[in-house]
């Protein structure tokens, strides 16, 4: 007796000839339980899914580039009034300026300021002298964080 047949005349190999070339649902069944899985729904059963919830997120935040916060000088101070000025005047006019906007996100590190610059493009949205905040977009951004504004629209003006 050969318990694992080889040749393609050995009775089990031909078991389901019948079968194997008809399409599921059989076309003469009356009721089909499952019915056919379009591709796109077939494809979300196989998507990837993250087995450890919040890693890439943990990495990245160990990844920070912590500095000290940097002072401006009296000039880079006088600077950046000029720039929101030009910002707060485009803005009565009805034009939201596109400009880039590097800024300090603050973390306590062992009792002193540290943090990181973020560098953020956006159109703004709004300044609130009285708040002291600038949105750009969404990103409401505090004025005493703010290292640098740069923007085509600012430099134009005279």
């Amino acid at each position: 007796m050969v318990k694992n047949p080889v040749s393609l005349d050995a009775k089990a190999t031909h078991k389901y000839d019948d079968i194997i070339h008809t399409e599921y649902p059989l076309k003469n069944s009356d009721v089909i339980k499952h019915p056919r899985m379009s591709i796109q729904d077939r494809a979300k059963i196989f998507a990837p899914f993250a087995a450890l919830k919040g890693y890439e997120e943990e990495i990245a935040t160990r990844q920070k580039i912590v500095v000290p916060r940097i002072e401006l000088s009296e000039e880079a101070k006088e600077y950046l009034d000029i720039q929101l000025g030009k910002i707060k005047q485009l803005l009565l006019e009805g034009q939201h300026p596109m400009v880039t906007v590097v800024y300090f996100i603050s973390e306590r590190v062992l009792y002193e300021e540290a943090g990181e610059y973020i560098q953020f493009t956006g159109m703004v949205a709004k300044f609130d002298q009285s708040s002291h905040i600038l949105q750009i977009v969404e990103e409401k951004i505090r004025l005493e964080e703010i290292y640098s504004i740069e923007s085509e629209w600012l430099t134009q003006m005279l």
